[in-house]
């Protein structure tokens, strides 16, 4: 892959620089030391993805990426060097279409880069992604158990790159004595789960908090997946987390907690598939529709990418397919109709 680099630290773009180059499959392909640089050299020369900072002289990383996306659209990696304090500058540059963050490695007294397995990993799971999308249109890349649950309504929501601003959206528009449970799972690395769930709590009505092994939705309440392991149901009841499928590249995977969903609850579900690259939640969506539950997909228009909604639509996985406004008034007009429950065993 050919991997821009955008830093104002001399010592965060050699670690950087050392990390790229040592799996022996990457290069790096410009080197950008603000904002606005970046933008200029994605005009020029549109890399395979970018390693973006978020604090920098003249322009910093949430604009950047907001441009970039705007003028020269590719893969963004926001590598931050504190993840606790940048929390909400990492959600803004996602919600522009960043596509994850990760903590800048450092050089050691040997000169050897720590943290550089994380940032591996990513690079690897973006290829990944991208390839599979380049699949999806077609081209090659070129640079680019069966009891009632206790609550009876849940409302079960999958999304990825450019999640966390339409997650916020929906929930902005959702009353505060909402009469269904909600549980997210957004593509996000287990260290920004917490101030995820921070950032989305601060545009909702209701309360918003990281999901525990043992928790219960209760209506009201909104659960995020916190861990890069699958969130599932384990029973009727409980969520918890589970790494298998191990070979899974979406972590944690839309389609792992749809599928158990379908296990497992046997009241009321909406389940929504919004923005995001590749094709993670399309299939549990499908099996969800198949059972007799409510099911939406976001629309292209209102997409930061359309992969994943795009996917289910392929499928017909969704009832319905809206713009991003419209999905909370669709949630509540299923949440107030009548309760349809399926009582037939599910064999997956």
């Amino acid at each position: 892959m050919k991997i821009g680099l955008v830093n104002d630290s001399e010592l965060a773009l050699e670690a950087m620089r050392r990390v790229v180059t040592s799996a022996g499959k990457h290069h790096v392909a410009w080197i950008a030391r603000d904002g606005a640089e970046a933008v200029a050299r994605c005009a020029q020369e549109r890399p395979d993805l970018v390693l973006m900072d978020l604090v920098m002289p003249k322009m910093g990383g949430v604009e950047a990426t907001r441009r970039i996306m705007e003028q020269s659209p590719c893969p963004i990696l926001v590598v931050t060097a504190t993840v606790e304090g940048n929390a909400s500058k990492a959600f803004e540059a996602m919600s522009a279409g960043a596509l994850d963050a990760v903590t800048t490695p450092v050089l050691d007294l040997r000169g050897a880069p720590t943290g550089a397995s994380a940032l591996l990993s990513k690079i690897e799971t973006i290829g990944k992604l991208t390839r599979e999308r380049a699949r999806m249109n077609g081209v090659e890349p070129t640079g680019e158990a069966h009891a009632f649950s206790r609550c009876g309504q849940l409302i079960a929501i999958g999304s990825s790159a450019g999640g966390p601003a339409a997650l916020a959206q929906v929930l902005r528009e959702l009353p505060a004595n909402l009469s269904a449970a909600v549980v997210i799972v957004q593509h996000v690395d287990a260290q920004f789960a917490p101030g995820l769930a921070s950032w989305l709590a601060s545009a909702s009505k209701l309360p918003v908090r990281v999901v525990v092994p043992g928790d219960r939705p209760e209506p009201g309440t909104v659960l995020v997946a916190a861990t890069n392991d699958h969130l599932v149901f384990e029973s009727p009841r409980e969520l918890s987390y589970t790494r298998e499928p191990a070979n899974e590249p979406y972590r944690p995977s839309v389609d792992v907690f749809f599928e158990s969903v379908a296990r497992f609850w046997r009241g009321k579900v909406i389940a929504v598939v919004l923005t995001g690259m590749g094709r993670d939640g399309a299939k549990g969506l499908k099996m969800l529709r198949r059972l007799g539950h409510h099911t939406i997909a976001q629309d292209e228009t209102s997409s930061a990418v359309y992969g994943m909604p795009k996917a289910a639509a392929e499928l017909d996985a969704a009832v319905e397919i809206l713009p991003l406004q419209q999905i909370p008034l669709a949630l509540m007009n299923r949440i107030q109709s009548p309760l349809r429950l399926n009582l037939n065993p599910v064999r997956l």
